[in-house]
């Protein structure tokens, strides 16, 4: 009996397993890279790594600053070359790249940046545009076909839609107007526009405030899209990726999870490779003794083992540590007094921002600020700094306060200096926590600069290790109040976890402004929510409890204004209840009865001109006059359904 029940059991997972296969072989492959190898000089970023992308994977890649991250999506974009292997995309396949540094030329308007690209939407678009320009009919009836079938007459109000979401609003500013972070956001709106069925994706939560980065983070998750992204927000990467690829040592590793699942099979993983590295290194020691002892056993019959015995040797001598930052900086003594801001003011001509604020700020308080972008985060660090004057009022800090500033602006270096001369000229040594010094290769030994890296140009490293130097420098001057702009940005996930062990315990006080929320909620104490219009308000608790509060409260908010319009009476003269809503009056009711009429009447004309426009029976005159009717259609289809819409609400 026993037995029988095993086979079956046996049988039921072979059967699992013949259909689990069956169904990965039905996934169709949007993209293979194989074998493929980067280097730049003597610096080898990754070598014959081997990786697909299927549909409906979505897939984040991780990876330490300068370990390639940036490079590799600009090979699969086009950007970039590579020593060898390959990169294959499906046929046809539309792929939309975000890059990290977008560009377009700065006499656009943001509307047309949107029309920017060499996709088949936009190619198809001019094309329309130029047979419409020049008469030539001929080939008319094939485009409008391929235009009703990719749906690219609703192109402008999608990118409208898009950009909405995004913050954008002025359509016709010109390009070179716009701050870097509103061109993030413009080259976005280009990428999700189209709809490709891949994205390429390099840091896109970069320059959005919370709001955007929910938005965004509920649309890719909805969408069926395919996505390969690198982003260093956690709560973005574990709520939309279903698969992670990590670069490590030159090699790539692939997680079939999210990113929570990816930290426990990393370290499992990271276990395993240590427990290798023992066992070699145990060897080695037998191995070494051999070659000590038998010098005349090196001939010909013993040259496998000799070759095997270089091979251990290599496999022993692999780094053992994670290559993590060690942030153990010594923070100088602060006094009780820290600062009060005493009824400051600040506003940009009727942008007010700053209105008669008053705030004490206690000794070790870790403080994070939180608002969407031109709500004034920025601009109040500014006047703690001292680079702002407030219109009104003043900041009084204490004696004893030492800041640590690292700011938006901040990354500025020599980009012909060494790494070793940037630190330097700050300081020959650096007092750690525990009271030890260490001179400057050491102290950059410890922020992942390796020697080769330190006597490197500060224009060889990549955006990340920039950053890293950065917060080498500010953390090196022993400050007691780190005052941090957006210190999340361009720095990789091991920094950034490194980064958030040390605030936890840094013995000073911190203020962080940021919009990474997986951030916040390991490092911040309580949160000042800067809402706009110079409303600021001080909530006890972590982004998560702030953004569960603020959810809440909107339901609350929802529940109460469905149910005073449940309980409205109707109108009376001289005693009309303030929250009823208008009814309509005997005009709009007509006119809504109308309109109920003729919407459906312009659907009928609008299909029945598109089926005779697919008959090809149509003499070009005739196609000419039916797109130019196709598109007074579409137009009032949209007016009239926006008016019913708006009439029937009060109906």
């Amino acid at each position: 009996m026993q037995g029988k029940k095993k086979s079956f059991l046996r049988l039921v997972l072979l059967s699992l397993s013949a259909l689990r296969i069956k169904n990965e072989k039905k996934m169709i492959s949007f993209l293979q890279v194989d074998k493929l190898t980067k280097s730049f000089g003597d610096l080898l970023l990754f070598e014959e790594i081997t990786f697909g992308i299927a549909q409906g994977e979505k897939i984040g890649l991780i990876a330490k600053n300068g370990a390639g991250k940036t490079t590799l999506l600009n090979i699969i974009g086009g950007k970039e070359d590579y020593d060898s292997g390959s990169v294959v995309f499906r046929n046809d396949l539309r792929v939309g790249y975000l890059e990290q540094t977008p560009y377009y030329p700065g006499s656009l308007t943001v509307l047309q940046a949107c029309f920017y690209s060499p996709n088949e939407t936009i190619l198809l678009i001019a094309d329309y545009e130029a047979a419409m320009a020049s008469g030539d009919t001929s080939g008319l009836e094939e485009i409008l076909m391929r235009m009703d079938n990719g749906k690219a007459w609703d192109y402008e109000r999608k990118a409208k839609q898009i950009l909405s979401q995004l913050k954008i609003t002025n359509y016709d500013q010109r390009i070179d107007q716009l701050s870097g972070g509103q061109l993030k956001r413009v080259a976005l709106a280009n990428v999700l526009i189209t709809e490709p069925e891949l994205i390429i994706l390099d840091e896109p939560t970069n320059h959005l405030d919370l709001d955007m980065i929910e938005w965004l983070e509920e649309y890719l998750s909805r969408s069926t899209i395919s996505l390969l992204m690198v982003t260093h927000d956690r709560y973005f990467l574990d709520r939309v990726c279903n698969k992670i690829l990590e670069i490590d040592n030159q090699r790539i590793y692939r997680y079939d999870g999210n990113y929570a699942y990816y930290l426990e099979k990393r370290q499992e993983r990271v276990e395993a490779s240590n427990a290798e590295t023992d066992r070699a290194k145990n060897l080695l020691r037998t191995e070494l003794d051999w070659m000590r002892r038998q010098p005349q056993a090196r001939g010909t019959k013993a040259k496998y083992r000799i070759d095997a015995f270089y091979d251990l040797q290599k496999k022993a001598r692999q780094a053992q540590d994670a290559g993590n930052v060690n942030l153990n900086v010594k923070a100088s003594y602060i006094g009780s007094k820290i600062f009060e801001a005493m009824h400051v003011s600040k506003s940009y001509g009727d942008l007010r921002l700053v209105s008669d604020f008053n705030y004490v700020f206690s000794r070790y308080e870790k403080l994070g600020i939180v608002g969407n972008n031109g709500t004034g985060k920025s601009t109040f660090i500014k006047m703690l700094m001292g680079e702002v004057a407030p219109d009104r009022g003043h900041f009084d800090i204490g004696e004893t306060v030492n800041f640590g500033y690292y700011s938006q602006e901040g990354l500025q270096f020599d980009e012909q200096m060494k790494v070793i001369d940037v630190v330097q000229d700050i300081a020959e040594y650096i007092t750690l926590g525990d009271g030890k010094t260490l001179g400057v290769s050491q102290f950059l030994n410890y922020f992942l600069f390796p020697p080769e890296k330190q006597h490197s140009y500060v224009y060889k490293l990549s955006g990340g290790e920039k950053r890293r130097l950065y917060l080498c420098t500010v953390l090196m001057r022993n400050p007691n109040f780190l005052v941090l702009d957006e210190p999340t940005n361009d720095l990789d996930i091991v920094t950034l976890n490194v980064l958030e062990e040390y605030l936890q315990s840094f013995k000073g006080c911190v203020i962080v402004v940021s919009h990474d929320r997986y951030f916040m909620d390991k490092v911040v104490d309580h949160i000042l929510v800067f809402e706009g219009n110079a409303v600021i308000k001080d909530f006890p608790g972590n982004y998560t409890d702030y953004r569960e509060f603020k959810g809440e409260q909107e339901r609350l908010k929802k529940e109460e204004e469905a149910a005073t319009v449940t309980k409205a009476t109707p109108a009376k003269p001289n005693n009309r209840p303030v929250n009823e809503v208008k009814k309509l009056t005997f005009n709009e009711r007509r006119e809504l009865d109308a309109l109920d009429a003729s919407i459906p009447l312009l659907e009928e004309e609008k299909a029945h001109i598109e089926e005779k426009m697919s008959s090809g029976a149509l003499s070009p005159g005739d196609l000419l006059e039916k797109s130019k009717r196709i598109a007074e259609l579409i137009d009032l289809i949209d007016a009239q359904t926006m008016r019913w819409l708006e009439l029937s609400e009060r109906a």
